[in-house]
């Protein structure tokens, strides 16, 4: 538990090293593409940065794994783009579609990953590309259920539904998750700042996070990776209330850590562990508090997801669709929706 995260960042490092000397330049990713070169990416850095991605989360370094998804899907659709001469706006369109493939077929969300594009890549919503980015999106669901067919990633059932308090609870939850989000996001640039006092080589610095990490997850395992099977066990085990809280801690701690010391991944996932666990952790509070308010604990698991992905990446309505579907049931949108626009405002 602890070797592999150590000796993997030793490598880890290595190999970055090398890329460094190969190509020193920083990779181009599908936002700054389409915002700073008209949808122009390297299919190189494509494969740099997925390569990256799952090296880093294959030795346990808490990271997510979209950004390699969205880097590659975006540099295959820049290419295709380019070989045909597309013009500006179209290149920038199918890079849209590339990444919006890409999260659609990571989660089986076709809504969120069309919804992805727009939000965070294309940054608007235009009739043009209304109809690409779909198609994209649905064709990369309907390869991924061909290829996988895992079936849905919940069963929701309500016992009660949901009451006029828990909405006015899921406003504190938006604004609850914005801080943490805020905090996580310091958290890597608190980590980049030590390591820089330490006066460590950058070569060394994935292994000293790994160590890090790795001597939390003898306590907390879930912090390992990206924690895909951590957020299913939340939403459907409901964990005792001090377990999340000390989970909650450990994970965004663990995120921080190894983004700061130099791993390559990102935040989406972890974004939506962590605001899962917090929605679990209200859930509770309001159970203790409120003795006779019958309490959903998978619809505050829900809205904590979404609003604190929604405060660390953006995308209000990625975020809404996003626990839409991978709920498949429409009486909790309303409630997410409140979390990640107050989270997101």
């Amino acid at each position: 538990t602890v070797l592999v995260p150590v000796l993997g960042g030793l490598a880890f490092g290595g190999v970055m090293w090398a890329i460094s000397r190969w190509r020193p330049r920083p990779p181009v990713d599908p936002i700054e593409a389409n915002a700073l070169y008209g949808g122009r990416m390297s299919l190189r850095d494509g494969f740099v940065v997925a390569g990256a991605t799952l090296m880093s989360s294959g030795v346990g370094a808490s990271v997510g794994m979209e950004a390699g998804y969205t880097q590659i899907g975006g540099g295959f659709a820049s290419r295709i783009g380019q070989i045909f001469r597309l013009r500006r706006a179209d290149l920038r369109t199918i890079v849209g579609c590339g990444a919006a493939a890409a999260i659609a077929a990571a989660f089986d969300a076709p809504l969120a990953g069309t919804f992805y594009a727009f939000e965070l890549i294309m940054g608007a919503y235009t009739a043009a590309t209304l109809a690409p980015v779909v198609a994209a999106a649905l064709a990369a669901t309907a390869v991924e259920r061909v290829l996988l067919d895992e079936g849905p990633f919940l069963t929701v059932t309500w016992a009660t539904g949901l009451h006029a308090a828990d909405y006015a609870i899921f406003v504190l939850v938006g604004l609850a998750c914005a801080g943490l989000g805020i905090l996580m996001m310091q958290g890597v640039t608190w980590t980049e700042r030590a390591m820089r006092k330490l006066a460590l080589p950058q070569v060394l610095r994935p292994a000293v996070g790994g160590l890090i990490v790795g001597l939390m997850a003898l306590r907390f395992p879930e912090v390992l990776s990206s924690g895909h099977g951590a957020l299913y066990a939340d939403l459907t085990l409901a964990p005792p209330l001090t377990a999340l809280a000390l989970l909650l801690v450990a994970k965004t701690a663990a995120a921080a850590i190894s983004l700061g010391a130099g791993f390559r991944g990102g935040l989406f996932f972890t974004s939506l562990l962590t605001g899962a666990l917090f929605g679990g952790i209200l859930a509770q509070l309001t159970a203790l508090a409120l003795p006779g308010h019958p309490v959903e604990h998978l619809a505050y698991s829900l809205v904590g997801m979404a609003s604190m992905a929604a405060a660390v990446i953006g995308g209000p309505l990625t975020m809404t669709f996003l626990a839409l579907e991978l709920s498949g049931d429409f009486s909790v949108t309303i409630g997410v929706m409140v979390g990640v626009v107050v989270a997101a405002a």
